[in-house]
């Protein structure tokens, strides 16, 4: 029997040395698509190999792979993205970019989860996390910060902001925001864009364990390992302000159908 605690650390060494040959490759002279293109390819590669070599029973979903179906009927999935934020990634000087890995297992949900943030040289689990929330620092009257795709438009949040007052901060991977709201560096991440599951699963493991709200818009489930791997939206927040950031955005959404 493997213990959460074996699974976290193998997904936090993977995603490390995935981290470590993502910054080399960076720093090789490629530049664009190429480095993009590389980044993806090679990541991916490592993680698929060092999961295969040391889970050999388990199941692998990752957005650089074939998805294989029969994962549906096995008791242990991996979810990986082994380069979050492609575009930040090839873009000198940023930081947003991140690696991917986290564990489902059948009748829990997500299991142990790690997010690397290579250029920062920070690794987060699911183990680590409670360790790590922070709550931000506010001054009466400051408002709230929502984290939002840097790429991507997110006419929800904005529409929220703008009746409330919130302000969004734009960053790149989905990974380098969850960890902002677990560092209290914003107060939450809004996204109504649509995503595959590689891009949430490991934040999200990682921030439930540090006890920070995470849902659909609506404050359903999230919920992983689907035939279609496709979740349509996400707020992952400070839970104290999760009742507010629901019913701003359930307000909108009324709005919009009247």
């Amino acid at each position: 029997m493997i213990s959460s605690g074996e699974d976290e650390r193998l997904a936090a060494g993977i995603a490390r040395e995935a981290g470590d040959l993502l910054v080399s490759l960076r720093q090789s002279g490629l530049r664009g698509r190429e480095l993009g293109d590389r980044g993806d390819a090679e990541a991916n590669s490592l993680i698929i190999g060092r999961l295969s070599a040391r889970r050999p029973g388990d199941s692998i979903l990752s957005e650089e792979s074939p998805d294989d179906q029969r994962r549906l009927q096995a008791d242990r999935v991996w979810i990986v993205d082994p380069l979050d934020g492609t575009r930040e990634y090839r873009t000198p000087g940023r930081s947003d970019w991140a690696v991917h890995i986290a564990l489902w297992c059948r009748g829990v949900g997500l299991s142990a989860s790690a997010v690397a943030l290579p250029a920062s040289g920070l690794v987060y689990t699911s183990a680590t996390s409670q360790l790590r929330v922070t709550e931000r620092r506010e001054e009466d009257g400051d408002p709230l910060l929502i984290a939002v795709s840097a790429s991507r438009p997110q006419p929800e949040a904005e529409a929220v902001a703008e009746a409330t007052g919130y302000r969004l901060v734009r960053i790149g991977s989905a990974g380098a925001k969850v960890m902002a709201v677990l560092n209290g560096e914003v107060d939450a991440y809004i996204h109504t864009g649509g995503q595959w599951e590689w891009d949430s699963a490991a934040p999200v493991g990682v921030a439930l364990a540090g006890g920070l709200h995470a849902s659909r818009v609506d404050g359903s489930e999230l919920v992983y390992n689907q035939a279609h791997p496709y979740v349509p939206d996400l707020v992952v927040c400070r839970p104290e302000v999760a009742g507010i950031l629901l019913d701003a955005l359930d307000a909108q959404r009324l709005g919009r159908s009247e």
